[in-house]
């Protein structure tokens, strides 16, 4: 397999991928150093990696060779050295061993620990290569973990400079490989993240079951933005752009289906597309990068002219672009669209907002929940109140309120996939750390009594 340029769609280089032997003796290294890791001041560790991450020109250079964007690489990076920052700041409290707490029998108390997975394996995508490769690894070391990482094949340019700013202490490795090196690393640690595709999904958590390991999934979505009469148009028609195409679109929690109240539907429809006509590709010196997966620009023509071809009314975009041999797609708005259409079903991962009229929110939410996905979504209302009760009706595992996609950029909020959205734990929240630990309780008898508790029970 090589190594493409998202930018010129040519060959950069072959991939590289770790020998199965050298992967074992990764994890193996890795594995011993966990003792020795839970017992370090893993904070102060941490805070000079995330320090050193922030200031890096290289790997920032090598993101943006990766993805071939520059602005969304720039957020990647502040928002990955604010993840090492906040979990730095957390870990000890959420870390601390619970306060002993009386049992119901008699003089005894329970009390407990947590003791860290020795190898935590983390697969990850393309789309975000640093974000998603560390957003689940960062916890995992707090917690007192070595971790093995192997990001996408599409995007390993950033692996060599990310590793060059791994301190000694940290028993963190990241490996370049394909498939086969991902399915080799789930035989070989006590945990395994997986961010990706559902089909991929289901082969890693078939392969965890086999080795007798816990799996947490996040895989993809089809997420909604529904918008009410009474809500504020000019801004949801903003955030609903923002949620749909930042990144080209090329994101798991992207906005790819709008609800809109049919009272307001023509007003929001001319907002939304006025304002995606003037959002140029970053080859003109605008916000929107390329299609960096090669297999993309196929999977979002198919959709779009499926659409087409099934009446739905083309008022942006549009169309897959060729420039300077990369592929392209400009903010895309449709109208006309309906539930036959794979743009409205199937994840497209690019800039598209088909745009479908509802009759009120009873529509809007079986509509919204009528999908096999139940990521996140979106609800602008003309009330928080409303909002809040709309989104309570929602099968999703993040509602953002009068805004869109801010799961991408709120970390704090625990929550779970719906549907084949994901599998296990939240990667958000208090959770994501507690994930990384098995916890071990001591039932310790204080009576101080002759005879124990259960003496009289004898016969």
């Amino acid at each position: 397999m090589n190594v493409l340029d998202p930018l010129t769609g040519q060959v950069d280089r072959p991939l590289a991928p770790i020998p199965p032997s050298r992967l074992a003796a990764a994890a193996a290294g890795l594995r011993a150093r966990s003792t020795a890791w839970a017992a370090a001041d893993r904070g102060a560790v941490l805070s000079r990696f995330g320090a050193a991450l922030a200031a890096d020109e290289d790997l920032l250079a090598a993101l943006v060779a990766d993805t071939g964007r520059m602005a969304e690489s720039l957020l990647e990076r502040q928002i990955t050295a604010a993840l090492i920052d906040r979990w730095v700041r957390r870990a000890p409290a959420l870390l601390a061993p619970p306060a002993e707490v009386p049992a119901s029998l008699p003089g005894v108390v329970v009390g407990g620990d947590a003791v860290p997975y020795e190898l935590v394996g983390v697969i990850s995508p393309w789309n975000f290569p640093l974000l998603l490769g560390l957003i689940d690894a960062v916890p995992a070391l707090a917690a007192g973990c070595a971790v093995l990482v192997k990001p996408s094949e599409i995007t390993p340019r950033f692996i060599e400079p990310l590793m060059r700013l791994v301190p000694a202490e940290l028993p963190l490795t990241v490996v370049e490989g394909d498939g086969e090196t991902g399915a080799a690393l789930v035989d070989m640690v006590d945990a395994v993240v997986f961010t990706g595709s559902v089909p991929t999904g289901r082969l890693v958590a078939q392969a965890a079951a086999r080795a007798f390991v816990p799996a947490y999934l996040e895989l993809g979505g089809k997420d909604p933005a529904i918008v009410l009469a009474g809500a504020d148009l000019a801004r949801a028609s903003s955030a609903i752009l923002w949620g749909g195409t930042a990144n080209a679109g090329q994101s798991c929690q992207s906005i790819e289906r709008v609800y809109v109240a049919r009272e307001v539907h023509d007003e929001f429809l001319a907002l939304l597309a006025a304002k995606a006509a003037q959002v140029d590709l970053t080859c003109e010196g605008g916000p929107i990068g390329p299609i960096i997966a090669p297999d993309r620009p196929d999977v979002i023509a198919a959709h779009l002219a499926d659409a087409v071809a099934r009446g739905a009314v083309v008022h942006t975009g549009g169309a897959i672009e060729r420039h300077g041999g990369g592929h392209w797609c400009r903010p895309t708005v449709l109208s006309g669209v309906d539930h036959t259409m794979l743009v409205m079903t199937e994840e497209t991962f690019g800039p598209v907002l088909p745009v479908m009229a509802v009759d009120g929110p009873d529509e809007a939410v079986a509509l919204a929940n009528d999908s096999a996905y139940g990521l996140s979504a979106a609800v602008f209302a003309a009330t928080e109140e409303q909002a809040l009760a709309l989104a309570a009706r929602l099968r999703a595992g993040a509602v953002s309120v009068d805004d869109a996609a801010l799961t991408a950029l709120v970390h704090e909020g625990e929550k779970h996939s719906f549907g084949l959205s994901g599998l296990g734990a939240s990667r958000m929240g208090a959770a994501s750390i507690l994930r990384f630990l098995r916890r071990r309780a001591y039932l310790i008898n204080r009576s101080g009594a002759a005879d124990p508790w259960w003496h009289a029970t004898k016969e």
